[in-house]
């Protein structure tokens, strides 16, 4: 296909945007790897909707058009084998013509439903003759009658506003200028779509649903279900739409949702759904299309954290006391080959808990100080960690003899921790009511193993014994608060994204900040194919939509108002005098910043600290004097509130306006709720301040053993290990997300101040994003 000069758009879009388009037409066309950088800011999600779309459209356009003609064609062969060819491609072409005729057909069925149902609502009659007109217009497994773009992101949050987006371009609408119409699905978790009240209070929500399912009549539901299903794909709706939609029907938006997907062209869901292989094939994902992934700066480390698992002592033992009873009960009725695999699973249970008695706790050490006083290095007790192979820590637990991809099969097929979850509520709540009546509360740990079976959960480390031994390490520890625990660390991500390279026609990955890409896709790519995969890269980066020189002012500062230099290492930053600096430029910030600032802090308990001394010093009480001081808190259910008041109080709708400043100070933490996916444009965010380099804990043996094994196995680059450069990329881009947060559109401007010296150094600033450090300015000292 030609690639377009012009794309519709809802405005006129910026060059830079029309560059990314077409950028990503011709990445889908020639089935790339596109790797597409594009700052906060500049419309990102409105060209990836645009510029895809595009192309789909412009593909079964193309392919009607292929399909006709092949059908239509009379001509003679030359031989037999030119016969056979060209009749193969005929009949293939009759077969899709039939699809997209069935497909039109099925939605000209939907709306016509939707209008039945509509007009039979309101004449608040529901005969069963009616009941049997209201079909879902999809079959359970069938083919995929639409080529798909799969569009994932790591939060819904992220996804409702890709949604949003997508409702306010011209695809949104019913059909957009050429006739063409989209249709669209939003998948979810069963936490974010569930209706029922009484299960989402529930921390096992998937067993509970399963078993209901079971318990309920589907007919009762059946009209109301697939009318759900019908709306969804004849509108575009976002989660909260669909969830509002389904409590007005009291139908099911989870199950509504996943039977939408086979009738629709685009698919939006978050990572988890795309990235694990179980979870998309139980949402019934078929990858052969177009799949783009957007925030994509997270990606190897959402890979590694949905494919890595901790399992606690307290929940194999739990597991291990709940299949020996089972296994108890039903002796006499399970088969012979059933009861060898649970006696093979609690053979492993049993040998799981010797390897966790194994292990010593212990006891965090205090260090003296000169004047006689002792601090930790830490708050909490010293961790126990002891880290090995797959294959040797198997060994050292004498499992080595049993074969998990067996084991797991027969978990999968039999459905045993579903089975084990049923048998605990129905035999044994009654049970653990009556003794936790007679004895004392349990803990927060103790109540969530006995709430539910762990042993679904423990099934994903049986998972990572099967794989690869030099993929992954089994990290053993051990603290006084959770016990011992046993987890798996996946350190090869490429081998679980190796299928969705393999299968995609073409897959995006799109985000604000996406330099160094070698360090991305290095990752990403199996060693095996590394070669094969390279030749399909394409990369894109453009610059931001303002004036850098005009709407941006970046600034490296290296020490405070009274010259205390600016260095926040983690043996330094603690220092008092050093936590009073950062208070002082925040006193001379809000003299001269009328809007609202947002400050970044390595981490809650600095944070904290950093407050506490504030009070302390009558430092806090300066700044009240410009700004209304908003933390941040840990709680997820809080940050609505709290970004509600901190928006009227720095666009000056509500109280705190003082000496005609606009008040609004916001202290924020590095990776924490504020610093992504939350836009502080205009007077939300006229100053971003960046205390310090966030690195992640050098001492952490999981960070270690993941620098060790880059170390093996990527190349240097200028000198220096894979695992120092992956070490520092965990920090900058950490920085660029939180930074990035201020400019929002093409009209905003704000300045940006970066509180180290460490700034000034050439490898820090090369992974600024370029329109930042283009204009990054070095002062020795501020006010």
């Amino acid at each position: 296909l030609p690639t377009p000069s012009e794309f519709i758009f809802p405005f006129e879009p910026y060059s830079i945007q029309v560059d990314f388009m077409k950028a990503l037409y011709q990445a889908i066309e020639h089935k790339q790897i596109g790797v597409f950088e594009s700052p906060t800011g500049t419309g990102k999600s409105l060209s990836l909707i645009c510029g895809s779309l595009s192309w789909l459209r412009d593909h079964e356009a193309r392919e009607d058009k292929r399909c006709k003609e092949l059908s239509s064609k009379q001509t003679g062969f030359k031989n037999n084998v030119d016969k056979k060819n060209k009749n193969g491609d005929r009949q293939s072409a009759m077969e899709q013509i039939k699809r997209q005729e069935k497909r039109k057909l099925q939605l000209k069925k939907i709306r016509s439903s939707i209008a039945n149902y509509s007009l039979n609502k309101q004449n608040e009659s529901k005969s069963n003759s009616y009941r049997k007109k209201v079909k879902i217009y999809f079959k359970s497994g069938s083919h995929h009658i639409f080529f798909q773009i799969f569009f994932c992101s790591r939060t819904h949050s992220q996804l409702s506003q890709f949604v949003k987006e997508l409702q306010k371009s011209p695809f949104g609408k019913q059909t957009d200028p050429d006739g063409f119409q989209v249709t669209m699905v939003g998948l979810g978790s069963r936490s974010n779509l569930c209706i029922n009240d009484e299960v989402r209070k529930l921390k096992s929500m998937n067993e509970r649903c399963l078993e209901m399912q079971k318990n309920s009549k589907p007919e009762a539901s059946s009209e109301d279900g697939n009318h759900l299903t019908n709306t969804i794909v004849d509108s575009i709706l976002d989660i909260e739409e669909v969830v509002k939609k389904g409590r007005s029907l009291e139908a099911c938006p989870y199950y509504a949702s996943r039977h939408a997907v086979p009738l629709t062209q685009l698919v939006v869901l978050p990572y988890q759904t795309l990235l694990h292989k179980a979870t998309r094939e139980a949402s019934g994902i078929k990858l052969k299309s177009v799949v783009i992934i957007d925030e994509a700066h997270n990606l190897v480390e959402a890979l590694n954290s949905m494919h890595s698992c901790l399992v606690t002592a307290k929940q194999i033992s739990k597991a291990h006391g709940q299949l020996t009873r089972y296994a108890h009960k039903f002796n006499t009725r399970l088969k012979a080959k059933n009861l060898f695999y649970v006696k093979q699973i609690l053979y492993v249970l049993q040998n799981l808990l010797h390897a966790t008695k194994s292990m010593n706790f212990v006891p965090f050490t205090v260090i003296p100080t000169k004047g006689g006083a002792s601090i930790s290095k830490e708050n909490k007790p010293k961790l126990n960690s002891r880290l090995l192979t797959v294959n040797d820590f198997l060994f050292s637990s004498k499992l080595d003899n049993i074969n998990f991809f067996k084991l797991l099969r027969y978990c999968e097929r039999s459905k045993i921790s579903r089975k084990l979850s049923g048998f605990v509520e129905r035999f044994e709540q009654n049970a653990l009511s009556t003794a936790n009546t007679n004895s004392t509360p349990p803990t927060k740990s103790e109540y969530d193993v006995t709430m539910a079976s762990p042993l679904m959960h423990i099934e994903s480390l049986f998972a990572a014994f099967s794989s690869a031994n030099q993929d992954g390490r089994v990290v053993m520890t051990t603290d006084s608060e959770s016990g011992p625990t046993i987890k798996y660390l996946l350190l090869n991500p490429a081998s679980h994204f190796k299928q969705i390279l393999d299968q995609s026609r073409a897959i995006i990955v799109a985000g604000g900040t996406m330099q160094p890409s070698s360090c991305l896709l290095d990752q990403l790519l199996p060693e095996s194919d590394a070669e094969k995969h390279r030749s399909r890269i394409a990369e894109f980066s453009c610059g931001h939509v303002i004036n850098g020189a005009t709407q941006l002012l970046p600034i490296a500062l290296s020490s405070g108002p009274s010259g205390e230099e600016f260095e926040f290492t983690f043996q330094k930053r603690r220092s008092l005098k050093l936590v009073d600096e950062i208070g002082r430029v925040l006193v001379n910030i809000s003299n001269i910043i009328p809007g609202g600032i947002v400050c970044f802090f390595p981490s809650y308990d600095y944070e904290k600290y950093v407050v506490q001394r504030w009070n302390e010093a009558g430092i806090t009480a300066k700044l009240e004097m410009k700004k209304k001081i908003f933390r941040e808190p840990k709680k997820a259910n809080e940050v609505d509130k709290l970004l509600v008041d901190y928006t009227r109080c720095a666009s000056n709708k509500g109280p705190g306006k003082q000496n005609g400043m606009l008040c609004g100070l916001l202290l924020s933490v590095v990776g924490g709720k504020m610093s992504e996916g939350i836009n502080f444009s205009d007077e939300l965010g006229r100053c971003v301040v960046m205390v310090g380099l966030p690195y992640p804990n050098s001492q952490s043996p999981e960070l270690r053993e993941k620098m060790n094994y880059l170390d093996r196995n990527m190349r240097h680059t200028d000198g220096r290990s894979a695992g120092q450069l992956h070490y520092e990329n965990l920090c900058m881009k950490a920085v660029n997300q939180s930074i990035g947060r201020a400019i929002r559109h093409r009209n905003d401007y704000a300045s940006i101040v970066l509180l180290d010296k460490r700034y000034l150094r050439p490898s820090i600033t090369s992974k600024l994003p370029t329109w930042i450090s283009d204009h990054l300015t070095n002062h020795e000292r501020f006010g």
